[in-house]
């Protein structure tokens, strides 16, 4: 993991932030001759891609470091490896202020250039607006599980989190439980948390919901958790520019837009509207046991389509 330190920052909500340092990672050799792949990852993960996409990155993968340079940075208000100055009071931060500090790192990373910008859930927030944003240095677009505004749907489920971020120590705990419920659905659960035997409590469903929220707890801070479900509320490609219609059909990049089938936090539906409104764009929908987390599971489905569609 390396560090670029971007000094001050105003957010788009004109609050100015200090001492801003981003985390990332490169994975092969950064060098002119070869092309660039830009990984932008989810709500909890980190600049590591290769730990939460496994088998995914690597010499002979389908993001091959022989052939590509693949980077991945943190985002601003993870608790892994980025920070600013602390403020009295959390900063509201969107997804905008997030792709404007990467394309910050870009530049002095001497990024000319991004043959593909990949990511899903937050991580294609991220992806959609940056390619709004710099329509010419994206050359290729890849999202899956994701939309072009968050919907109520999704801001009542985040805000259920935050409620109980307020409960305590633990309330990490509950809002984990909670986001759980809609990476998945209930077939999901029924699948892998049923119980055989006849029981009158220590259920499985149960046992894995704690575990769920005890191993994010140990990993993760309530600060970045708040900050970062109030900048996934926050995305609305349109915002200030019209339309969304408007600002998805300035996309340019060749696009490939994938839905999971049983994903009730991003819906088909959402993946859809994407698809139709951007010119160059190809929807694929994936069948998926995981619901919106068949968008880290699924590596094989994905490595099929990106293969096919971007000739990796």
């Amino acid at each position: 993991m390396e560090n670029f330190t971007a000094g001050s920052f105003v957010l788009e909500s004109g609050t100015e932030i200090k001492n801003v340092n981003i985390a990332y990672h490169v994975f092969g050799e950064l060098a002119p001759e070869k092309k660039v792949i830009w990984v932008c990852h989810a709500l909890t993960a980190n600049s590591d891609a290769q730990d939460w996409w496994p088998n995914f990155i690597g010499e002979n993968l389908t993001l091959d470091t022989e052939k590509y340079t693949i980077v991945c940075a943190n985002i601003l208000g993870s608790c892994y490896g980025t920070s600013f100055q602390k403020q009295e009071k959390l900063p509201l931060i969107t997804i905008r202020d997030m792709v404007k500090l990467h394309q910050e790192l870009a530049k002095f990373l001497q990024i000319s250039e991004i043959e593909l910008l990949l990511g899903g859930s937050l991580g294609g927030m991220q992806c959609l607006e940056w390619a709004i944003a710099e329509p010419d240095f994206i050359k290729k677009l890849f999202v899956i599980a994701t939309n072009a505004k968050h919907s109520a749907w999704g801001i009542a489920f985040n805000e259920a989190q935050r409620m109980a971020l307020e409960l305590g120590e633990n309330g990490i705990d509950a809002a984990r439980a909670i986001a759980m419920l809609s990476y998945r659905n209930y077939a999901t659960f029924e699948a892998t948390q049923t119980d055989e035997e006849e029981k009158l409590e220590n259920y499985k469903a149960a046992s894995y919901q704690r575990h769920q929220g005890e191993k994010l707890r140990k990993r993760f801070s309530k600060e970045s958790y708040f900050m970062l479900s109030k900048a996934m509320d926050s995305h609305h490609l349109g915002r200030g520019r019209n339309s969304v219609e408007n600002v998805l059909n300035q996309i340019t990049a060749e696009t490939l837009v994938i839905g999971i089938d049983s994903d009730i936090l991003f819906p088909v539906s959402e993946q859809k509207f994407l698809a139709e409104h951007i010119k160059n764009a190809k929807l694929e929908v994936i069948s998926s046991l995981y619901g919106h987390d068949g968008f880290l599971i699924e590596t094989d489905k994905i490595s099929f389509l990106l293969k096919k569609y971007f000739n990796l």
